[in-house]
């Protein structure tokens, strides 16, 4: 092992441990070890017995790391707080090479944080530890050594019984699942905690109704939280399985209807579509999560509360948000992409939103982050360079879309959903409305975006209006010699063809960020006039040409 070598026998001397065991108390026991089927990044855990740890743009030094120094409200920190890295550490190490490292860094964090309550015992926090120390107690408790045993198990009981009074504090939403789902796993597999079972999982079940809605979608719209959802209720099945308890069925309902959800966003290449500040994240992490978190279920189509309507046919996929914004009680990144859509033909993106860097660590300017929230850097239309929904100063949303109608049909020909949201009335008297159909061989997609006149306020003089088609990386466009269209050529789909009218066709540069958090140069379509009062309509096309 190359980083933190020898720290955990020095680590044994340290009276705290010797403090954290609780001594006169009967000695804490696992019940279990709930096995996590999810397959980490061998990548990563070969850079973690490297001696770093690497997320997005940042890279931490393992060996002698202060864990005091690390801010656990910082993305970074709060990964390598969390112990979600030992998912990574497993599917690169057997246990006995990989324990060494798990047990130096856990032991490190028990004489920085063990015996005091701080930030880095914040509720959501102590709820991702433990669904991971209870995971991997098999890496975390590989040596004989029994201060450094009991420490570790009495401080994971102390962070139950402070989780019991504190779980309710995490901010709604995922932090406040994962608090309550951290609690009840360790209810479920300590010797000394399953009194409060009962209360755990009424806790788990609250936080998960005021945060999911009915067809199974976060309110944070998030399709990066989405995934992490399913990872953290797979994580508690396992658990369940482990303590030989029935999982109920109310958690099993709302992971089922969290994977639909997920697969709802999911395209082509089994990455996600890219929203609320999110990008399309790891190809492999997906599909080890739908593999290994325990429920099945089939993509989402028709959402609710969830926003993403998904069409499909022969391989073709168009993903579009038809709800509103969330609220910024939930959602700290949201975005202001009303109507905007990604589309996928086969394995190949074609059409796809800016993305932004997630929650994870990013290298990039906080600007740019900040204009990668905006209409502009998703694939829909937008009114004077104006934002749909309001982005306030200080990164929250503020006024803009309050509703989007929605119908959908289906025939012999095609599938059809019409979408309409009001982000433009306030300001201009226009509705924008977005009309599409996918036919059902998959090689014809058909758009018709409205602006149409409502409310009292009537722009007095014409406003430029610019819908935007993102292209995935890799993809090019030659215009047309009309300025109406373009020849769209990708690598791993046959080319298609993009016609329009009621607008003029330009060609300009646009970048996306990529699963990895990178920033990778791309082109967009953008199709460019000016509206009245009155009104307008614009048509536009995209056809496969085989």
């Amino acid at each position: 092992m190359t980083a933190g070598g020898g720290g955990l026998s020095r680590l044994a001397t340290v009276p705290l441990l010797q403090r954290l065991r609780a001594r006169g108390k009967p000695p804490l026991r696992l019940i279990g070890v709930a096995r996590d089927h999810v397959t980490g990044s061998k990548a990563r855990g070969e850079q973690l017995l490297a001696g770093r740890f690497v997320s997005g743009g940042e890279a931490v030094e393992l060996s002698g790391l202060d864990w005091t120094s690390l801010d656990p409200l910082t993305p970074v920190g709060a990964e390598l707080h969390g112990f979600g890295w030992l998912r990574d550490l497993a599917a690169a190490a057997t246990r006995e090479r990989g324990a060494p490292l798990a047990e130096d860094m856990a032991g490190r964090w028990l004489l920085a944080h063990g015996a005091k309550v701080d930030p880095a015992w914040a509720p959501a926090l102590w709820g991702e530890r433990l669904l991971n120390w209870l995971a991997y107690a098999p890496y975390l408790l590989s040596r004989r050594d029994s201060d450094y045993r009991s420490a570790l198990l009495n401080t994971a009981a102390r962070a139950a019984r402070h989780l019991s009074a504190t779980a309710d504090e995490a901010a709604p939403g995922l932090p406040r699942i994962t608090a309550w789902a951290g609690l009840t796993a360790a209810c479920l597999l300590l010797s000394s905690g399953t009194a409060r079972l009962a209360k755990a999982e009424g806790g788990l079940s609250r936080a998960l109704a005021s945060a999911q809605y009915e067809d199974g979608g976060l309110m944070s719209r998030s399709p990066a939280e989405q995934a992490v959802l399913v990872d953290r209720l797979g994580l508690l099945r396992a658990a369940y399985a482990a303590a030989r308890h029935d999982f109920p069925q109310g958690f099993e309902d709302a992971g089922a209807a969290a994977l639909a959800a997920l697969h709802g966003v999911t395209m082509g290449d089994g990455t996600l579509s890219a929203w609320q500040g999110g990008n399309e994240g790891s190809r492999a992490g997906l599909a080890a999560l739908v593999e290994g978190c325990g429920f099945r279920a089939r993509p989402l189509r028709n959402s609710r509360g969830w926003g993403y309507h998904r069409l499909s046919a022969l391989g073709t996929i168009l993903v579009i948000d038809a709800a509103p914004p969330p609220t910024r009680k939930l959602a700290r990144t949201g975005s202001a992409s009303s109507l905007a859509l990604e589309i996928s033909d086969g394995q190949q993106k074609l059409v796809v939103n800016c993305g932004g860097p997630g929650p994870h660590a990013s290298s990039l300017p906080e600007g740019l982050a900040a204009a990668l929230r905006t209409t502009a850097a998703h694939s829909t239309l937008t009114l004077a360079d104006t934002n749909s929904t309001a982005i306030q100063p200080d990164g929250s949303l503020g006024r803009g879309v309050d509703e989007v109608t929605v119908t959908r049909s289906e025939d012999n020909d095609a599938s059809r959903i019409e979408a309409a949201h009001d982000g433009y009335v306030r300001g201009f008297g226009l509705v924008h409305g977005r009309a599409l159909s996918l036919g059902n061989d998959g090689k014809e997609v058909r758009g018709l975006d409205r602006l149409t006149p409502k409310g009292r306020r009537k722009i007095r003089e014409d406003v430029p209006f610019a819908i935007r088609f993102h292209l995935a990386p890799g993809v090019e466009a030659v215009p047309t010699a009309d300025g109406l269209g373009a020849l769209i050529r990708s690598p791993g789909a046959p080319p298609w063809n993009f016609r329009c009218r009621g607008a003029q066709l330009g060609l300009e540069e646009s970048v996306v960020v990529d699963g990895s958090g990178a920033l990778r140069s791309t082109l967009q379509l953008v199709l460019v006039g000016e509206v009245s009062h009155l009104g307008a309509e614009i048509g536009w096309q995209f056809r496969r040409s085989s």
